[in-house]
């Protein structure tokens, strides 16, 4: 008799739990949500995130408090979010950088991007171009390909570190076509486009917010666009295999977690009022000028790309040679 009263003790106290976090997520949130970031005030994540952060505040009804940690690798604000209660009133910003690649490509890391976080959404994504001067005499990616052909070293792509999505389109691009490109690492993004513009470097492949400004500027031209299809909203622009190139594909993604241990429960309600404004029109137009597509996905969906993304990027890594020196 005892087991069958042990058995019937525990499936209680879970049917218990279960109740309490349901209840609990349909109550939530009873407070402000904090919604810490690793990004500079300024970029086109943390302006993304201040719009979402507003609809998210008007559909709960609660002020969702943003807590910017930039630097350190995004070390600072993936800690403190990691330490925070795992009660749904913490959510974390995170690229693709900080949940696939850092993890790969850096010595250590402090957390780990499975085990430390619950997923709870992609929250957008963003498709990438080749960018070169207004002035230079590249025409198409065939042209660009063919001067580095001929001139082994002498085209250079600039980069905002090693192993950032610019990196790796460089060094795709380089192996594709067995040419030798070599990256030039700034400290400040804007450094980048400046010296492209400029003449100093051959190109950047970086996102539509990014290089626009200075497309308009006319210092800049979008080459091609690292997608498997042309833009919609630049349909103009050939994919990099219609302009000459290889057939690649390069785009980044930013998403949010919370600290691992959040209940089911919460994580779907928070799932849920994601997914509802990311469908707003007036998110969605003002995500469009920033060159980025709001995207959301399930728990698992979010948690699948993470796991197949690490073993991709690992991969990655080891082709092309990429290390921190």
């Amino acid at each position: 008799m005892k087991p069958s009263l042990s058995c019937g003790l525990v499936a209680a106290s879970l049917a218990l739990a279960a109740g309490i976090q349901a209840a609990h997520a349909d109550d939530f949130p009873t407070r402000p949500i904090r919604l810490v970031t690793p990004y500079p005030a300024g970029l086109t994540p943390d302006v993304a995130t201040r719009i979402m952060a507003e609809k998210l505040g008007k559909l709960w009804g609660k002020p969702i408090v943003i807590e910017a940690k930039p630097g350190a690798n995004g070390f600072l604000a993936l800690g403190a979010a990691k330490q925070a209660a795992p009660d749904g009133y913490t959510l974390l910003v995170v690229g693709d950088a900080h949940m696939t690649t850092n993890p790969k490509l850096l010595s250590s890391v402090p957390y780990d991007p499975q085990k430390d976080f619950t997923p709870v959404s992609l929250f957008f994504r963003a498709p990438f171009l080749f960018y070169t001067s207004a002035a230079a005499p590249y025409a198409s990616m065939r042209d660009l390909v063919e001067a580095a052909r001929k001139d082994p070293k002498k085209i250079t792509y600039g980069t905002p570190y090693v192993g950032s999505p610019a990196h790796f389109g460089g060094a795709i691009l380089a192996q594709a076509t067995r040419t030798e490109m070599m990256p030039v690492h700034y400290k400040e993004g804007a450094q980048i486009y400046t010296a492209v513009a400029n003449g100093d470097i051959s190109f950047s492949v970086a996102t539509i917010g990014s290089g626009l400004p200075l497309v308009k500027a006319g210092k800049l031209k979008m080459l091609a666009t690292a997608s498997p299809q042309r833009l919609a909203d630049y349909p103009q622009v050939p994919t990099v295999k219609e302009s000459g190139g290889p057939d690649l594909a390069i785009e980044t993604w930013v998403g949010l977690v919370a600290p691992a241990g959040t209940p089911p429960a919460v994580v779907q309600k928070l799932n849920a009022g994601i997914a509802q404004v990311l469908k707003d029109p007036e998110l969605v137009e003002k995500f469009a000028a920033l060159g980025i597509e709001p995207q959301s996905s399930t728990p698992a969906e979010l948690s699948a790309r993470v796991r197949d993304e690490l073993a991709e990027v690992e991969t990655r890594i080891k082709r092309l040679g990429i290390s921190i020196e």
